[in-house]
């Protein structure tokens, strides 16, 4: 029953932080089962009283981030396969709009889709905890395992390469 309610309540946005990390759908669908198994297993681990999210992000952050060494590591991955995250945390693909607009919009989303992906993997976690998941700069500073100014040098730096690649866009 104690699994269950914790799957209930963290699957979904553990799955999406970490789709939003690998940009890949079954492998942020393995990761998340895996991430709530390693929450589990760790259970004792936790501090009474701390927060729950920044406790269990940090679990599935490092577990993203190993899947990304690991496919570093094997170069197999096509930048194309990569999808759009909805918010239940599932891939979808891009550009399925209808109309002129639609198009555009499917283009605009793909070039922040590919200017994310492109960001180094430390800056990308920092913005998508900040911008997507909503944590403080305390919190990712938890997850990350760096200091608060690190965090917040991490998100600007993000931002400013973000406006750099997509300034056609603006």
């Amino acid at each position: 029953a104690a699994m269950a309610a914790l799957m209930t309540r963290w699957e979904l946005p553990v799955k999406r932080l970490i789709a939003r990390i690998v940009f890949n759908a079954g492998e942020a669908e393995e990761l998340a089962q895996e991430t709530m198994v390693r929450v589990w297993q760790q259970r004792g681990t936790f501090r009474d009283g701390a927060a729950a999210r920044p406790w269990i992000f940090t679990i599935a952050a490092n577990l993203a981030r190993n899947r990304l060494r690991w496919w570093r590591r094997r170069p197999t991955i096509s930048l194309q396969e990569w999808s759009e995250v909805n918010d239940e945390g599932r891939m979808t693909k891009g550009g399925e709009t209808e109309g002129a607009g639609g198009l555009e919009r499917a283009e605009r989303a793909e070039a922040v889709r590919e200017a994310v992906a492109a960001l180094p993997v430390e800056l990308r976690e920092a913005l998508i905890l900040f911008e997507y998941e909503g944590l403080g700069q305390a919190e990712i500073a938890m997850v990350s395992g760096c200091s608060v100014k690190a965090v917040e040098s991490r998100v600007a730096r993000a931002r400013a390469k973000l406006r750099t690649a997509l300034a056609q866009w603006v």
